[in-house]
């Protein structure tokens, strides 16, 4: 397993559409867990392929509880229910932080890491990382959905406390 770099904003590949993995093989199941590795170096909640320079339709989420951590390929949303204004970050755009709406639950199905057909119920934390997650997966970032003047910045000291 190796840490990969976490492309930033500005970076082209975060605005490109993925494309959905045709062969679960060895390579993207390696890709899976550098993924799950450099998600936890940075202490983030979930990880897409593009983040690290890959365009492929794969995400990692973990919510550090007893479940450990979540693998999908080419996950889609196949049902969200109410909506649900909470504060969002993400690892490509360090110390900034903002109010969006995302969905309470959420119903995601996937290929796990074997190359099975999965479905994935989310609901509060779990219901936001996969929205988030799967809008990577379109070029779609969270500043994209912002609430309008709920923005901010936060020093990384400030983010340490």
């Amino acid at each position: 397993m190796a840490i990969r770099l976490i492309r930033q904003a500005g970076d082209e590949i975060l605005r490109k559409k993925s494309r959905e993995v045709d062969v679960v093989d060895e390579k993207i199941v390696e890709i899976l867990n550098d993924m799950v590795e450099t998600m936890h170096k940075y202490d983030g909640v979930g990880l897409a392929g593009p983040q690290i320079g890959i365009l492929k339709r794969i995400i990692v989420i973990d919510l550090y509880n007893d479940k450990g951590p979540i693998k999908l390929i080419n996950p889609k949303i196949i049902k969200e229910s109410s909506s649900q204004e909470v504060e969002e970050g993400c690892l490509s755009f360090p110390n900034q932080f903002g109010k969006i709406v995302r969905p309470e639950k959420i119903e995601v199905e996937a290929l796990n890491e074997k190359g099975k057909k999965v479905k994935i119920e989310g609901e509060g934390l779990l219901a936001q990382a996969l929205a988030h997650e799967i809008d990577h997966l379109d070029g779609v970032l969270f500043v994209d959905k912002i609430i309008p003047g709920t923005l901010e910045y936060i020093t990384p000291d400030e983010n340490k406390k």
